[in-house]
């Protein structure tokens, strides 16, 4: 058996053709998903890169080792290689390769992860440099027309990067193991022609979210929108227009990972081969009027695409909450025949109806904040209530069935009291599960335990 995972860089989970939420086209992924376990609540343990992308090395949530944001904003610990499963296979004597930035260690190299072969953004830089040596591009973070040949662009360089390296493993008698991190559709966004012009912004709904007035909100959520300089913009005038572009790269992005997949069929792999596609977190792409994410714990950046083709295991939506970047390394082990390490936190994918029924029934994700200052939050999200501790800002408690683009905040709100209550119990136990340092001192848990939180001067 080999092993193949796409992983896609803030990729929401409502922008992908299979889950008939946006009008986004990708047939390649729904071609995917219609021979998958497609898993429509999986979330990220902490949406930002390189923390996402630590923990689907080690299994380990990135609170728990300290990768609480990127390293190259602010040092973190480094990741240990011999927590990683894939020098497992090395050893056992699998063919691996990393295609892709390597958003994982700031002196380290794929190769002392466990990975042969690395095919690194250079080569298409130079390609770049030398077809395109005096491209340009505008509109800042909003994103622009790439003047690229979609032909010449990342996306489908790197397609034939994958494409190569899988023919190079398939002539060889060893299984193998091929990780592809794209960095699309990560902001700015820049699609090619024909993909530039595919959608039209006049015809391209607001999301849920977008329209927030950030009543009773934590104060970071407003700010960021006069950081970024986001709070005068339309949905009309830029927004929708960017949004244009994302849906744009998302199906060029689509385009490319189909040439990969048909690679798989043209070597004869495909039935021999595990197919994963996720992202590390999503994006806010005006959700809230916010872009990218570090700050706030919505669905639009915690929650992700995931799709699981096992050769054998029959194709199904399942609803179960899983964790992609902790129970894929777990579910990778346990299906490749390797040892668990002694700290993993995450579980067996469930494959079969039968085994939803021990799945999770809440998930967690957390953050630290970032960019603009460290904003240290931790979200309990059920089928219908979501809870997120602000251990220095007012919490957050969202209904989901009648505010699904969580912009009333109820944590006031007596009905929901006790409720309240018991998610922070729920979250308090979630959090020791996986050593969260912010749980070990007493005068903090006070605030799950006891409700110890101040609501702040906007509820006064």
């Amino acid at each position: 058996m080999n092993l193949l995972m796409i992983n896609a860089d803030q990729l929401r989970h409502d922008c992908v053709g299979y889950r008939g939420i946006r009008p986004v086209k990708t047939p390649a992924l729904d071609r995917l998903a219609s021979e998958s376990q497609v898993y429509t609540r999986a979330f990220t343990p902490l949406p930002v890169c390189a923390p996402a992308r630590q923990a689907l090395l080690c299994g380990q949530h990135p609170d728990y080792f300290g990768a609480q944001w990127n390293y190259d904003f602010m040092p973190t610990p480094p990741l240990q290689p011999e927590w990683c499963w894939p020098r497992q296979l090395q050893q056992q004597g699998w063919n691996t390769a990393y295609l892709g930035r390597f958003h994982v260690s700031p002196t380290l190299k794929p190769a002392d992860f466990g990975f042969g072969d690395w095919v690194s953004w250079a080569g298409h830089k130079e390609l770049l440099k030398e077809k395109y040596p005096d491209v340009q591009y505008t509109g800042g973070w909003m994103g622009c027309e790439n003047p690229v040949d979609v032909e010449d662009s990342g996306t489908h360089w790197m397609a034939g990067q994958a494409a190569a390296m899988i023919e190079k493993y398939a002539a060889e008698d060893k299984p193998w193991y091929i990780w592809v991190d794209y960095e699309e559709p990560h902001l700015p966004c820049r699609p090619s022609a024909p993909f530039s012009e595919m959608y039209d912004p006049g015809e391209i709904q607001p999301w849920d979210g977008f329209g927030d007035e950030f009543l009773h909100k934590p104060y970071s959520h407003k700010q960021q929108t006069l950081s970024w300089e986001t709070d005068q913009l339309t949905w009309e005038d830029d927004f929708s227009h960017m949004v244009a572009r994302y849906y744009g790269l998302v199906s060029q992005l689509d385009q490319a990972i189909g040439r990969i997949l048909d690679a798989l069929e043209r070597t004869g792999q495909k039935d021999n081969t595990i197919v994963v596609f996720t992202s590390d977190h999503g994006d806010m792409c005006g959700s809230h009027q916010m872009l990218d994410k570090h700050y706030v714990l919505y669905d639009d950046i915690c929650r992700v695409p995931l799709l699981v083709r096992y050769p054998g295991k029959e194709p199904r939506v399942c609803d179960a909450f899983v964790s992609n970047c902790l129970d894929l390394p777990y579910s990778y082990i346990e299906w490749l025949g390797m040892e668990h390490p002694e700290v993993e936190h995450g579980r067996l994918l469930p494959m079969s109806e039968d085994e939803d029924a021990a799945a999770r029934k809440q998930i967690v994700c957390t953050s630290n904040g970032q960019q603009f200052g460290l904003y240290t939050t931790r979200m309990i999200h059920g089928d219908r209530y979501k809870y997120i501790w602000n251990l220095t800002d007012v919490d957050e408690f969202y209904d989901l069935e009648t505010d699904p683009g969580e912009k009333v905040n109820l944590i006031a709100a007596p009905e929901h009291s006790e409720r309240i209550a018991q998610l922070r119990r729920d979250l308090l136990a979630e959090l020791e599960s996986h050593r969260d340092r912010f749980v070990g001192s007493e005068w903090i848990r006070r605030q799950l335990l006891e409700g110890k939180k101040h609501l702040g001067a906007s509820f006064a």
